[in-house]
């Protein structure tokens, strides 16, 4: 097993996406990137403690390639937006991959370039690549949130329209 971990604004969006994904064993909403040890959502929700709401993957390297997993996180958040994503704004909703190898540094950085050539967005990609520091699983109540509050509001109106387009776009990848 390895380990990826992005930060594609709200979290809840991310680790319902990859929830879906074939090789996927585990998602975990979390935070990561900041100075504040042991956060709580309360204290990420202010934008002061440097850290990302973010999503850390276990996958199987042999079922899903890391490449597939930085395209399905490029292809369901926008990464040409500084600290934002939709309605949500602030240093938290930031579009960042946190490496755990060389190897995935690497990948991260030549799949950007690659997007960048292609001119797949008309807007210059924000997103940063850092490696991963330490990772602060969030409170028992945001894991697995869309699958548990799927009537919600937030849910139907973000978070349906992005399982939906990677539900049409990516059946292959999926479980």
């Amino acid at each position: 097993m390895e380990t990826a971990t992005f930060a594609g604004g709200c979290f809840w969006c991310t680790e319902a996406i990859f929830l879906e994904i074939k090789g996927v064993e585990k998602v975990v909403s979390g935070y990561i990137g900041g100075t504040t040890e042991n956060p709580t959502y309360r204290n990420i929700c202010t934008g002061t403690t440097g850290h990302a709401e973010a999503i850390q993957i276990t996958f199987n390297p042999e079922e899903v390639a890391y490449e597939d997993l930085l395209e399905v996180f490029f292809a369901t958040h926008d990464p040409t937006t500084l600290n934002r994503q939709g309605a949500d704004v602030g240093t938290q909703y930031r579009s960042e991959i946190f490496y755990h190898s060389l190897t995935q540094k690497q990948q991260a950085e030549n799949y950007i370039a690659l997007i960048e050539k292609e001119k797949l967005y008309e807007q210059a990609i924000v997103t940063k690549v850092s490696a991963a520091t330490v990772f602060y699983p969030a409170e028992d109540y945001h894991q697995n949130y869309y699958n548990q509050n799927a009537e919600q509001g937030y849910c139907q109106m973000v978070i349906a329209p992005k399982l939906e387009k990677l539900r049409k776009y990516y059946k292959s990848k999926l479980k």
